[in-house]
């Protein structure tokens, strides 16, 4: 039992770190609530999972990457914006998964589940958290200015539908591992709260960067200490906590 807890708790905490991370960017680009709408859009491939007993991260992201490529594609093809295209996506399959979701496993899908991790499942966890944080860095100031004016990028030589499909690729991964944790409902809190967090203890892009990514670590640890001691859904435990420690920031912001 100890190591299974021990082994949620670094799976967690990674997921924690780099959604607090990925969020502060949605923040800037008024993005924070997309992972809902992709955290939907999980559904039918955690329905999968949960129906052939494989790994429910896995089925995510295999259906979120068939999900953004649509996505991606109606971009190039119509004026929409991305929220838009991706609500149109998202209540789809919003719709199928219900069609397909076992009854039984439906906590599981909605409010996600810590109690069964393998150690090499919390090993390639922590490895994708790595790298999304190095391809997230990568990107990260070049989005900041797209959001700020796209001409001025375009200017600079980025390439914004590129830049725009690693974005949401990294979005995808996120909100994929997110579904383990805090299932399908709730991956939006999981990237959002940190970043405001961050918006109202950081004075500037270095401190909103880093205290949205430990915000979002935290709130998944304790989380998981909390299911280890109650016995209730770390889940719900971690966004309710995540939503404590921005009550805090906006208490000590004023």
């Amino acid at each position: 039992m100890i190591t299974k807890i021990l082994l949620a708790l670094v799976l967690a905490g990674s997921i924690g770190a780099v959604a607090g991370y990925l969020g502060s960017l949605m923040l800037t680009k008024r993005m924070a609530l997309m992972g809902g709408a992709l955290g939907h859009l999980t559904l039918p491939g955690v329905a999968l999972a949960l129906l052939y007993d494989f790994d429910v991260s896995l089925g995510a992201v295999l259906f979120l990457g068939f999900g953004v490529s649509i996505i991606w594609y109606l971009e190039q093809k119509t004026t929409l914006h991305l929220e838009a295209l991706t609500a149109v996506v998202f209540s789809a399959s919003l719709a199928t998964a219900f069609l397909f979701l076992p009854k039984e496993e439906t906590d599981i899908a909605l409010l996600g589940d810590v109690s069964q991790i393998s150690p090499l499942t919390a090993l390639i966890t922590v490895g994708i958290a790595a790298l999304l944080f190095f391809v997230i860095q990568s990107i990260y100031s070049d989005m900041v200015l797209v959001g700020i004016s796209s001409d001025l990028a375009q200017s600079r030589g980025i390439d914004i539908k590129r830049r725009n499909l690693i974005y949401l690729a990294c979005i995808a991964v996120v909100v994929a591992l997110g579904v383990r944790v805090v299932g399908g409902l709730m991956t939006a809190a999981l990237l959002a709260i940190p970043a405001c967090t961050a918006k109202n203890l950081g004075t500037n892009l270095t401190q909103y960067v880093m205290i949205s990514t430990i915000a979002g670590a935290t709130a998944c640890i304790l989380g998981v200490i909390g299911f280890a001691v109650t016995g209730l859904p770390a889940g719900p435990l971690i966004i309710i906590i995540s939503a404590m420690l921005f009550l805090v920031s906006v208490v000590r912001k004023s």
